[in-house]
This record gives structure tokens, C-alpha cells and sequence, in this order.
């Protein structure tokens, strides 16, 4: 699916406000083409080359419905993603179809960017009810959920196997996870347990979950970094490094946390299952690796829940196409084609299975599992006003120069100053 913190948030910077809201009030509606006759080529924006493939049997399978509409899909690397598409919205050349995450969708639904698509035949039972809440905005439907992820725990069999650790299983608990990762620490090899990387979903919006507390309210107006529950979450992380079992968070910064789990520097590295399919393809640890649980805090094993979703442009020219293939390639055929590939978790019940039974050697049906506690990523209005400051405060308590009790301090006061400016 969709694409972690690293990658999710902090897509869009605080000038975006100004620059969407003045391309919603120049750009006018496109006239579809179904009126207009003649043959349509509509644009499909991605970020993931991993899953292009699987984009392309769902271009060619819309296609052969509908002969007179090909798609031409563009992939931009998520790092350039939102900059890309912010500044093609602004100047009224963003793709007809364009994939979008939670933390940006209600910055761009309020800025008449994107289109209905209440009446596409769309029916919501057939998504998890979270990813329909987080693609509706003021009661209207402009996103079709595409595919979901939820966060688990992968690790490096060899490693336990050698240092005679047993594998990470249901039920383990915060106390096992830290007991693993002291002993799968080898500083003579440079080896260390686990990757306490300053990440979000993958790693601490899960514990702060997992300890009984919240990053934002439900409504996305109060923070929830002011409270014990979220200290804990964070110190869990914190703890790890000072304990050593985890790399320093300058040796974080300087080398990518995934890449030590993939030399096998690092025994467990907390993923989303967009892993899956990039794991099995990659020959030096395919058969290394395998997937367990989120180990339980006091609050039990919780797992974000986010998903992409596609969206239509409200100004393509072919809107009415545009809105037809963003429907169809978040539906069954689509969500069939995925799941055979091992890509991602398709949204549209029922098609779950298909992906995990596309990787057999990993055990996979613990990110399905995940449904029945998750979370919902945590967004807002403006999400990026305040993932800017929860990464710059954050990393001061990870370096070690802030401690975790003042950090979320500053943090909570400074985020909630943010969020109390989205209501004015």
C-alpha cells in the first residue's frame, strides 16, 4: 500500500495552504469527455515503483472495458511526491488520477482539488470503515480506498537461531521484545537487537497505542502527546538505545535503519506490510526473514492502520472518466489483481486472503490479524503544521540532548498551538 512516516508525513510544507487554496478558485471544472466524443488518455499518478506492475493490469483491465480510455501511469518517487503535486495542482496540471495518503487529504479535498465520488457506484461496506472516515470529508466521499497497511514486526531468523532467541510469536509482550533485542546485541559484530528509529507509524505511533494513549483525538483538535500513555510509547524507543540495543540515533541518522536490517546488522526492524513484496524480491535476505506480531504493552499489540486512496482530479478534462477509473481501480477486479501479486493489502473486502497466499513463506496473515486492534493513523486538517514540529522535537529526546518527560512537553504545547490555528 501506502508508504510509512518516513514517507508519509511531512509532504507538504505550510505554503501549500495558500498555493492550493489559489489554484481552487482559478481552476475550472473540465468538461468530461463523454461529452465531448473522441478517445481519452487519463494520467495515473503513483509513488510506488514496486507496485507499478500491478497498476499497469489495472490500466489494461479498465481499458478493455472501456476502449476508448487508455491510462498512462507516472511514477515519482514519494520524497518528491507531494512536492511534484503540489506544484502541479497549483498550476492546473496534476494528473487526472493521483494516489493520496491521510495526512494530506483533507488539505486537499478543502481546497476543491479533488472530485466526488459519492456517485460512482462506490459502496462503502465494502471497506474497512476507517479508510472510508479518512477519505470522507464533510460528509462527502472523495477517496477511493485502494489498499491498506497495518505494522508488524520482521526479523532476521539466522540471528535468533544463533544467539539462541526464540522467534517473535502472538502474545509477546514489550518485556520480551526488550529481553530479545539485549540479547541478539553483539557489539564485537557490530550487531544490534532492533532499529529504534524515530519513525511514526511504524514505530511509535504503535507504542503510544500499544500503552493506552493517542497521538491526536478522533476529531484531530487535541494532541495526545501531553500525557503518561505517550511518554511510555515513546520511551520504549528510548530505553532501547540507552540500553544499547539499538543503534545510537546519529548511527540512525547516518545509515538508513532498513539497510542495517538488511545486512544483517539489525536482528528485528518494525515494517508495514508494503515489506512483504520488497523482502521476497530481495535475494541476499528473502529466505532470512520472516514476520511476527507487535509485541503487547499494557494496552495490547496495536498497529497503525493507514491506506492509500485513489482521488480524482477535480479539474481534469475528462472528469467523468477520471472518476469512473478512480473508482474501478480501488474495486474488485483491482483489489483481485493486487492481492495476487503480493503488493499490497487490497481495501475491498474479501480480497485480503489472495495476499497473503501470494507469499506463502512468510507469515503474513499477521498484518490482517492486526484489523482487530488497530488504530487509525493519526491526521488533521493540516496534518504536516505539526508532524514538522513532532520530528524536530522528537529528535532532540532521541539524540539523548532532550529528555523524553520534556520533550513531549514542548511538544504537546507546541502542537496543540498548531491545531488550535487549524480552527481559526
Amino acid at each position: 500500500m501506502s508508504q510509512p512516516t518516513r514517507r508519509v508525513a511531512g509532504a507538504l510544507a505550510l505554503s501549500a495552504v495558500a498555493a492550493l487554496a489559489l489554484s481552487a478558485c482559478s481552476s475550472a471544472s473540465g468538461t468530461p469527455s463523454g461529452e465531448s466524443g473522441g478517445d481519452v488518455n487519463l494520467s495515473y499518478a503513483i509513488w510506488d515503483e514496486n507496485q507499478k506492475p500491478a497498476m499497469e493490469d489495472i490500466a489494461a483491465a479498465f481499458t478493455e472495458e472501456h476502449p476508448e480510455v487508455t491510462i498512462d501511469i507516472q511514477v515519482t518517487p514519494y520524497k518528491e511526491y507531494f512536492t511534484k503535486l503540489q506544484t502541479a495542482a497549483s498550476g492546473g496540471s496534476a494528473a487526472d488520477v493521483f494516489w493520496m495518503n491521510g495526512p494530506n487529504f483533507q488539505l486537499y479535498a478543502s481546497n476543491g482539488q479533488l472530485a466526488p465520488l459519492d456517485d460512482t457506484g462506490i459502496d462503502p461496506a465494502d471497506y474497512p470503515q476507517g479508510l472510508v472516515d479518512l477519505y470522507t470529508y464533510d460528509g462527502t466521499l472523495y477517496g477511493a480506498p485502494k489498499d491498506f497497511d497495518t505494522v508488524a514486526v520482521w526479523y532476521n531468523k539466522e540471528l535468533f537461531d544463533a544467539a539462541g532467541v526464540d522467534h517473535p510469536s502472538a502474545g509477546w509482550t514489550w518485556d520480551d521484545l526488550k529481553d530479545a533485542a539485549a540479547r541478539l546485541t553483539d557489539p564485537a559484530k557490530g550487531q544490534f537487537g532492533i532499529a529504534a528509529s524515530q519513525y511514526g507509524q511504524e514505530n511509535f505511533y504503535n507504542s503510544i497505542a500499544q500503552a493506552g494513549g493517542e497521538v491526536i483525538s478522533a476529531d484531530g483538535t487535541k494532541t495526545g502527546y501531553g500525557s503518561p500513555e505517550a511518554l511510555a510509547g515513546i520511551e520504549l524507543w528510548t530505553d532501547l538505545i540507552e540500553a544499547g540495543s539499538s543503534p545510537t540515533a546519529q548511527q540512525l541518522t547516518d545509515t538508513n535503519p532498513e539497510d542495517l536490517f538488511l545486512s544483517g546488522k539489525v536482528a528485528m526492524f518494525q515494517n508495514g506490510s508494503w515489506a512483504a513484496i520488497a523482502y521476497a524480491d530481495n535475494a541476499d535476505i528473502a529466505d532470512k526473514v520472516d514476520v511476527a506480531p507487535l509485541a503487547a504493552g499494557t494496552a495490547g499489540n496495536q498497529s497503525v492502520i493507514h491506506g492509500v486512496g485513489n482521488v480524482a482530479n477535480a479539474n481534469s478534462p475528462h472528469l467523468a472518466e477520471a472518476k469512473a477509473f478512480a473508482a474501478f481501480a480501488s474495486g474488485e477486479t483491482a483489489a483481485e489483481i493486487q492481492a495476487e501479486t503480493g503488493t499490497v493489502i487490497p481495501a475491498f473486502d474479501g480480497a485480503q486472503q489472495a495476499w497473503v497466499d501470494a507469499l506463502p513463506q512468510y507469515d503474513l496473515q499477521v498484518y490482517i490479524d492486526a484489523l482487530d486492534t488497530a488504530v487509525p493513523y493519526p491526521v488533521s486538517k493540516n496534518t504536516s503544521a505539526w508532524t514538522s514540529i513532532e520530528s524536530e522535537e522528537l529528535s532532540q529526546v532521541w539524540a539523548g540532548s532532550v529528555s523524553p518527560e520534556d520533550g513531549l512537553k514542548q511538544l504537546a504545547e507546541k502542537m496543540q498551538a498548531a491545531l488550535d490555528a487549524e480552527q481559526e
